[in-house]
């Protein structure tokens, strides 16, 4: 059965244009904008400073967005730009580098060991959402963060409406981020009077080093870990399940006998695989720039196109675009570039490697249980991933 609604194409089949040079285009509210598309304008474009995210939020300037959502939120630390950006990112830089990822690896591992225990117990079919990529994800930054089970529920709820595509009503919206605020910032205090291990004690004594930082960036920094630190995760797992089982299945054997290999296709979903339908991350142009020959004017908002410049045939070629094992031949800008590339990357790439090595060792012969065509997608936030995703074995 042929899918119609663009809603409902996996993810991996979505069709992007031919990269080429900028060239006018409109926001999704259809105020103008440049696109930008070929990798190496993409790239110029996340990398210069003078294309900043904080003056798309100034009062003259065009709404990227008709409903309020996180993403959109000024205080968020992705929407500042020089200084302020930088003070905020070096509370967590330390974090999240590869060595600190590194001492996490064998908990995470354990993580996913339990899911799976708990999988292999389940009637078939079973539900590999509700089971593995969903629980997965929530445990890791729960654990990272110092929350307990009895915030899931919760955050789960503010994640679909903080990440809301514009399906959502903008009071409920409105209501759902004054709870969220306010969690964030109990949570922040708690950890004030109470310290301990967890990432958001480590936030909060980087903060009292660095001076200067608005509680309102610190609250907005606390959900936004909240949110991207589970949802992303669960998005490339979910959306990465479903290529792999329904698509590729003569991969699965590998993955299960091979953590590097498993490492390699990690790295190509996240490359290939886009998180949702969005097509393009905004920027301010400060001044007039030339990107790929073409002067953008000072003023204009750019759209980068990231889904197209990682298909670039000048960079990507065409017979090593689908080999799954094979390395990059340029870092993905799945994650960003420049000053505002992904702080997650390493934790995303380690929790999906494991996921996906340990799963395919466990359940050789994992098959998707219904046609691509009857999965459910979960629908309504910025990112996209099946709701359930039914599998047998």
């Amino acid at each position: 059965m042929a899918i119609t609604d663009p809603s409902l194409i996996p993810l991996h089949r979505l069709r992007f244009e031919e990269p080429g040079p900028p060239r006018p285009g409109e926001l999704p509210t259809g105020a103008p904008a440049w696109l930008v598309s070929r990798y190496a304008d993409v790239r110029q474009v996340l990398s210069d400073p003078r294309f900043g995210r904080s003056r798309l939020y100034a009062e003259d300037a065009p709404a990227l967005s008709d409903v309020p959502d996180l993403v959109n939120n000024p205080d968020l630390m992705f929407n500042q730009d020089g200084p302020d950006h930088l003070r905020l990112r070096r509370t967590l830089r330390r974090a999240f580098t590869p060595r600190a990822v590194a001492r996490w690896r064998p908990w995470i591992a354990a993580i996913v060991d339990e899911l799976l225990d708990r999988l292999e117990e389940r009637p078939r079919p079973a539900d590999v959402v509700e089971e593995f990529t969903l629980p997965l994800p929530v445990a890791v930054i729960s654990r990272l963060m110092g929350l307990d089970g009895s915030s899931w529920d919760r955050m789960r709820h503010w994640s679909e409406r903080a990440f809301s595509d514009g399906s959502h009503a903008g009071e409920e919206v409105e209501s759902v981020l004054k709870e969220f605020s306010a969690f964030g910032a109990d949570l922040l205090a708690t950890r004030r009077h109470t310290p301990g291990d967890d990432l958001v004690s480590g936030l909060v004594r980087a903060a009292d080093e660095e001076g200067g930082l608005p509680e309102a960036q610190l609250v907005s920094l606390v959900c936004g870990l909240v949110v991207g630190g589970h949802d992303s995760t669960m998005t490339m797992l979910g959306n990465g399940l479903l290529y792999l089982l329904g698509e590729r299945p003569e991969s699965w054997p590998r993955i299960g006998a091979d953590e590097e290999a498993a490492g390699r296709v990690a790295d190509r979903l996240i490359h290939l695989v886009p998180l949702g339908d969005d097509r393009g991350t905004a920027r301010h142009a400060a001044a007039d720039i030339e990107v790929g020959g073409v002067t953008i004017p000072a003023g204009a908002i750019v759209l980068a196109d990231c889904g197209a410049a990682n298909r670039d045939p000048d960079v990507f070629p065409r017979h090593t675009l689908d080999d799954l094992f094979a390395p990059l031949e340029a870092p993905t800008l799945s994650l960003g570039a420049g000053a505002h590339y992904c702080l997650g990357a390493w934790l995303a790439r380690t929790e999906l490697q494991l996921a996906l090595h340990r799963l395919a060792a466990r359940f050789p012969e994992l098959r998707l249980a219904e046609p691509v065509e009857r999965v459910t997608w979960r629908t309504g936030t910025t990112s996209r991933s099946p709701r359930r995703l039914t599998v047998s074995w």
